[in-house]
C-alpha cells in the first residue's frame, strides 16, 4: 500500500467522525510530505486541524517510511474550490471571475442545484427624465464557469 492511500484510508476515518469537516487539498509530494487542507463547516478550529494530524499522525510509523505533515485550514483569503464552501459563505460579499472573464463583487444569496445566486445594487440612468436610480441585480452562475471565487473581507 503506498503512503498516500494508507494515508487518504486514515483521513476517510478521521471524516466519518468529524462530519462538519471536509478536505480542500491533500498531496504527498515524491519527499513524503504530506499536506492537508482542511474546511469545516461551522469553520475550522486549532482542534480540528490538531485531530486530523493524530489521526494521520499517530497511526503511520516513522520506522517504516519518514514523512513530514502539514495540516492547516483553507484560510479566509483561499479561493473558494468546493461547492460546499459556497453554502457555509452565503450572505457574504464575493469576488467571482468566470471563465469568459466576467467579473462580479456580489452578495452571495444562495445556492441552487450546481450554480450560485448573486445580487448587488447597482446605480443606472432613469427611465425617464434625468438622474440615476438604484436597482437590484441578480447573476446566476453554474459553478462549472467558475474560474475563481473569494471571500472580501471586510472590516
Amino acid at each position: 500500500m503506498t503512503l498516500k492511500s494508507k494515508v487518504q484510508e486514515l483521513i476517510d476515518k478521521a471524516l466519518e467522525e468529524h462530519t462538519s469537516i471536509f478536505i480542500i487539498d491533500f498531496t504527498v509530494s515524491a519527499d513524503n510530505k504530506i499536506t492537508l487542507t482542511i474546511d469545516g463547516d461551522e469553520g475550522v478550529t486549532l482542534q480540528d486541524c490538531i485531530n486530523f494530524s493524530r489521526a494521520i499522525e499517530h497511526n503511520l510509523d516513522r520506522e517504516e517510511q519518514d514523512f513530514s505533515l502539514e495540516v492547516a485550514s483553507a484560510g479566509a483569503t483561499a479561493p473558494l474550490k468546493l461547492l460546499r464552501q459556497y453554502h457555509k459563505n452565503i450572505g457574504r460579499k464575493l469576488k467571482v471571475v468566470t471563465l469568459d472573464q466576467e467579473k462580479y463583487e456580489a452578495t452571495l444569496d444562495n445556492v441552487i442545484d450546481n450554480q450560485i445566486v448573486l445580487k448587488w445594487k447597482a446605480r443606472e440612468p432613469k427611465p425617464v427624465g434625468k438622474g440615476k436610480v438604484t436597482v437590484e441585480k441578480e447573476a446566476v452562475i453554474p459553478f462549472e464557469n467558475i474560474k475563481e471565487a473569494n471571500v472580501i473581507i471586510s472590516f
